[in-house]
């Protein structure tokens, strides 16, 4: 098979940019193969394993794209659903406000496990853009990691060359953010992403943290290509939120499409009803 040069699309969490065919041994288990067992349980949890299928991820694995689910959490999943095709969905918990919440942000600068300045640029227009719309969640950049509410770290180089941008998983049961956003460091010297780029694709990560699905959860060839592929309700749900209208596309350009072409997309008039029914 020729092999395959995955630039013109990037999944916000998983491009693998060179696709072999050669034949494995069904008798070798590598060291990243995903079990039987674990594709069962994601599959019975409602994610998609087929159209982008999940790697092993820290102490558990990345599904549809850019999803963190922890191995330990694996045996907790109840069977999952899928729903009727509409645009904008949420997760089953939110972040609770008390009326207004300030959210903190960490991301450490330079060195071997820092980021350049181009992607804390990014950061800072992420976080702009949230706030301007006036929401009851603001999101602020702090300078330590203490007690910050969302810590940005980089990915592994090993992960970074795999093509991975990021990820991030959902709120927790009693209304916090998802503490953490594992993000690319090589957005801008290798992928040659300008600053709103980067914004995009950290406000998406931004955006899980604060409950926020896929806009085309329902059907990912929307925004990836390929087969229609539909990633399933799954246990942490995918409510659609009043207001944004059934269906969506590509040319819309909303933040949360599951896959980047690597440009700037600033929240759309859809993006800015689903941000002010929630929050």
């Amino acid at each position: 098979m020729r092999k395959t040069n995955y630039l013109a699309v990037f999944t916000l969490a998983v491009s693998v940019l060179f696709v072999s065919c050669e034949q494995q041994n069904d008798a070798v288990v590598t060291q990243d193969e995903v079990s039987e067992s674990v594709l069962a349980a994601l599959t019975n949890a409602g994610f998609d394993v087929t159209q982008q299928a999940p790697i092993k991820f820290d102490d558990g694995y990345l599904v549809e794209g850019d999803i963190y689910i922890p191995a330990a959490d694996l045996a907790s999943l109840n069977e999952g659903s899928r729903l009727a095709v509409e645009e904008q969905y949420s997760t089953n918990n939110l972040v609770s406000t008390g009326g207004s919440r300030t959210i903190t942000m960490y991301a450490p600068e330079g060195g071997r496990n820092g980021y350049s300045s181009g992607m804390i640029a990014g950061l800072d227009l992420a976080i702009s853009r949230y706030n301007a719309q006036n929401l009851a969640i603001s999101f602020q950049r702090v300078t330590s990691s203490s007690n910050a509410d969302i810590v940005m770290t980089r990915l592994k180089k090993g992960e970074e060359r795999q093509g991975i941008l990021g990820s991030a998983g959902f709120p927790t049961s009693s209304g916090d953010p998802y503490g953490e956003i594992k993000m690319s460091g090589i957005l801008e010297s290798s992928y040659g992403l300008s600053t709103a780029g980067i914004a995009t694709i950290i406000a998406h990560e931004m955006g899980h943290c604060i409950g926020f699905r896929h806009t085309d959860y329902f059907d990912r060839s929307i925004s990836c290509g390929g087969g229609t592929s539909n990633e399933g309700a799954s246990t942490v749900g995918a409510n659609h939120i009043p207001g944004t209208p059934t269906g969506a596309t590509a040319a819309a350009k909303s933040w949360m499409l599951a896959c980047t072409d690597g440009g700037d997309r600033p929240f759309n008039n859809d993006d800015r009803t689903a941000l002010n029914y929630l929050y």
